[in-house]
């Protein structure tokens, strides 16, 4: 005789990058067990993959793998351990002052917002008939990052590259040589590069502020935790 199924809750948000509506639903004793797995493993990759896993799961297949904005996925798994596990989670962080006392202060983890820049843009006009549309960068992408290689953040740029278009034509990353579109973006000025960087420097983040209290100098200050790993 077959055991009975459980039906489980099913919530809804909203993604920061197109605001589209995603139902989803907490993850289950199986996904937290694949993540204490990964967890356990040290590896940060382990740790995405079972992440980007976790949420294609929960969310229907509708957030499938290697598809979505890195700070999507963030927000979303945020969302889905505060339906799963519980919303308030205690955080270690350094005092502001001293810059070395540590104290644990108790977050809601749905009151956690993937805050957006004003100044963000995906059109970049590097100059009057020539600009360059960009993608936000996926986990696959941020996995390019190396901090002791900065031909990465070149690589990095490259991978996020969506479109180039000129005054007659849209060119599609699809149908681009590498090559070229590696000495396309080599040719760039200083000032054309930082209008590049700037893409990545004002991408929406999770971001939270923390009010703290120094015990030991009294003094009070404000902590801003970014990133899903920030939260943990």
């Amino acid at each position: 005789m077959a055991l009975p199924k459980l039906n489980s809750v099913k919530y809804e948000l909203t993604l920061p990058s197109t605001g589209e509506k995603v139902e989803y639903r907490p993850f289950l004793v199986k996904e937290e067990k694949a993540l204490m797995i990964a967890q356990q493993s040290g590896k940060e990759a382990d740790m995405l993959r079972a992440v980007e896993t976790i949420i294609e799961d929960c969310t229907f297949g509708k957030m499938k793998k290697g598809d979505n904005a890195f700070f999507d996925i963030e927000y979303v798994f945020l969302q889905l351990r505060a339906k799963s596990v519980g919303e308030t989670v205690d955080v270690a962080v350094t005092c502001p002052d001293d810059k070395q006392t540590r104290v644990t202060v108790k977050i809601n983890l749905e009151d956690v917002k993937c805050v957006k820049n004003v100044e963000h843009k995906e059109k970049i006009e590097l100059t009057d008939t020539v600009g360059i549309i960009m993608r936000h960068p996926k986990i696959a992408d941020l996995a390019l990052i190396d901090s002791n290689n900065p031909e990465t953040t070149f690589e990095l740029i490259e991978s996020c590259v969506h479109q180039i278009y000129d005054s007659d034509n849209v060119y599609e990353k699809t149908d681009m040589d590498k090559k070229d579109l590696k000495d396309f973006i080599e040719s760039l000025t200083h000032e054309q590069f930082q209008q590049l960087n700037a893409f990545f420097e004002t991408m929406p983040k999770v971001k939270h502020s923390v009010k703290v209290k120094n015990p030991n100098t009294g003094v009070e200050g404000e902590v801003v935790l970014e990133g899903m790993a920030n939260f943990f």
